[in-house]
C-alpha cells in the first residue's frame, strides 16, 4: 500500500495530540515509526474515525510490543489461551442475559495507572471506542511529568528517594477484586513496590508513579507518616493546566503512556451504553521497572 499522509497536530496542552491520515489497520513500518516517536514526544495520540475488529487491534497494538493478556476473571490459561483474541479486554456497563459483557461498570474510576499494582506495569494502554453514551463517560489524563516538575524542591527530592507499595486488592472504582480481601490498613494491603518517581526509558523524562490514592503505602514509614506524604504529593496531581479530557466518539482510538500520565474516567447513566475494547503493552526486557521483586497480582477485573 502507499504511505498514507499522516498528520500529528498537538492538542492544548504539552502532552497530548491528534493523529490525523492513519488507518490503524493497514499501517506500514515506516508510518508506525514516526507514530511511535510522536508517542514517545506526545504520551497520548488520538486517532479518529477507526473501524477495528478485535483481531485489527490486537494486530496494531502488537506493534508497540507484547501484549498483555486481557484479565479473564478464574477462566483457565488453556481455555484463555484458546480464545481467538485472549489480549482484548472488554469495559463495558452492558449487560446480556443478566450478566455484564464486561468489566468497571458506569461508575467514576479515580486517578490511576493501569495495573500499576504488578510488578512490570504496562507501559501502553489503547482504548478503542465501539459504543459511547451521549453524556458522561469522558476520560480525563493528567501528566505525571508536570506533577512531579510540580512539587517543592523538598518534597520532589523527597519523592525521588520513596518506594510506594501499590495496592493489588482494589479495582479504580474501588471494587473488591476477586480473590482479595479488604487490608486491616494500607500496610497490610497486597501489592508491587515501585520507586515513586521514574525515569522513562526511551524518552529519558523523569515522572511521578502513584498508581492510586486507595491503599498506597510507602515502604519504611510508619503509615500515619506514609499518609502524610502522599496526601501532601497528592495535591499537586492535576493541576488545571496539566489535565486533558478525552471526549468521546465512536471510532476513537487512544494510545496512552503509562510511564508519563494518569487517567480517570467520569462516571455516566447505568442505562446508557459504553463499550470499549482495551489492549496493554508489556515492558520490554530492560525497562525501568521496580527495584525489587514483588509477587506478581494477576489482574482478575480490568483496571
Amino acid at each position: 500500500m502507499g504511505r498514507p499522509n499522516v498528520q500529528i497536530t498537538p492538542l492544548p496542552n504539552a502532552f497530548a495530540s491528534e493523529v490525523a491520515g492513519l488507518d490503524a489497520s493497514r499501517v506500514d513500518d515506516a508510518t508506525f515509526d514516526a507514530l511511535y516517536s510522536a508517542w514517545l514526544r506526545y504520551p497520548i495520540l488520538r486517532l479518529r474515525g477507526q473501524r477495528l475488529d478485535d483481531a485489527q487491534l490486537q494486530a496494531f497494538s502488537k506493534r508497540f510490543g507484547s501484549l498483555e493478556y486481557a484479565p479473564m476473571g478464574r477462566i483457565s490459561v488453556a481455555a484463555r489461551d484458546q480464545l481467538p483474541n485472549p489480549f482484548v479486554a472488554t469495559i463495558s456497563n452492558i449487560v446480556e442475559n443478566g450478566r455484564p459483557i464486561g468489566g468497571l461498570g458506569n461508575a467514576e474510576a479515580a486517578w490511576h495507572t493501569d495495573m500499576s499494582y504488578i510488578e512490570d506495569p504496562p507501559t501502553a494502554s489503547i482504548l478503542y471506542a465501539v459504543e459511547t453514551p451521549e453524556e458522561g463517560g469522558e476520560t480525563h489524563f493528567c501528566s505525571m511529568i508536570a506533577a512531579l516538575a510540580a512539587l517543592p524542591s523538598a518534597l520532589r527530592e523527597r519523592a525521588r528517594s520513596a518506594r510506594l507499595k501499590h495496592d493489588a486488592a482494589h479495582d479504580s472504582v474501588g471494587t473488591l477484586r476477586r480473590g482479595h480481601r479488604h487490608a486491616a490498613s494500607p500496610l497490610e494491603a497486597p501489592g508491587a513496590v515501585h520507586p515513586m518517581v521514574r525515569r522513562h526509558p526511551e524518552n529519558g523524562r523523569e515522572a511521578l508513579f502513584l498508581g492510586r490514592r486507595q491503599d498506597a503505602y510507602v515502604e519504611g514509614l510508619p503509615l500515619a507518616e506514609s499518609e502524610a506524604f502522599l496526601d501532601e504529593v497528592w495535591r499537586y496531581v492535576a493541576l488545571p493546566d496539566a489535565v486533558w479530557t478525552q471526549q468521546w466518539q465512536v471510532g476513537d482510538l487512544l494510545i496512552w503512556d503509562n510511564r508519563s500520565v494518569m487517567h480517570r474516567r467520569a462516571a455516566f447513566d447505568a442505562g446508557a451504553r459504553r463499550l470499549m475494547r482495551r489492549t496493554q503493552v508489556r515492558p520490554r526486557r530492560g525497562d525501568d521497572v521496580a527495584p525489587q521483586r514483588a509477587r506478581r497480582h494477576p489482574p482478575t477485573t480490568p483496571d
